[in-house]
């Protein structure tokens, strides 16, 4: 294998893992509307790029051994999972309760992001597919994924801070937006 090919693989799977990172920044925009300590930002990054190496190094195993029909259910069972926690959020910015139904702590973290690495098993499907180098393929989405977070947590973060009590209610759109996109992207 030439180093021609290496360079054209590495950067082939580094714009694809930016595009599936952009939901974990678009996300993560969202969900960095609610009150967030750094160490829980911290710990939501790493979370999520846990997820974007597992999930995508599920569906490439599954990949090699099935079809790539499975890809449709994973992204609409994200788009669902978006939806759910944009309208909780939504509704608990009107609520009078201080805390919201599900919160990025705990099995709500697991839950979120679980919602934003669907996608990336229907990716890994396709990959295994197509024999993709594992190990690289599945760092390269999990480093960039968890960076794309944490930037979209702390931007959330900082606006936050100029809006005030409405920033939850725009948190819960962003994510019930993506979702809606997800879901009709079909």
């Amino acid at each position: 294998m030439s180093l021609e090919t290496v360079i054209n693989e590495l950067f082939t799977l580094i714009i694809m893992a930016l595009a599936l990172g952009m939901d974990a920044f678009s996300v993560g925009l969202g969900m960095g509307l609610i009150r967030l300590r750094m160490k829980q930002i911290f710990y939501i990054g790493v979370t999520i790029g846990v997820f974007h190496i597992v999930m995508p190094l599920v569906g490439m195993v599954i990949g090699r051994l099935l079809s790539d029909t499975f890809g449709t259910i994973a992204t609409l069972l994200g788009g669902g999972l978006l939806i759910l926690l944009g309208a909780q959020m939504i509704f608990a910015s009107f609520s009078k309760e201080e805390k919201p139904l599900i919160t990025p702590v705990g099995m709500g973290l697991i839950v979120f992001a679980l919602s934003v690495s669907l996608d990336s098993f229907s990716v890994g499907l396709s990959l295994g597919i197509y024999g993709a180098k594992t190990i690289l393929t599945v760092a390269i989405f999990g480093i960039i994924s968890m960076i794309l977070t944490w930037f979209g947590l702390l931007i959330g973060k900082r606006v936050q801070s100029w809006i005030g009590s409405y920033s939850e209610a725009l948190g819960g759109s962003i994510l019930f937006a993506f979702g809606i996109k997800l879901l009709f992207s079909f």
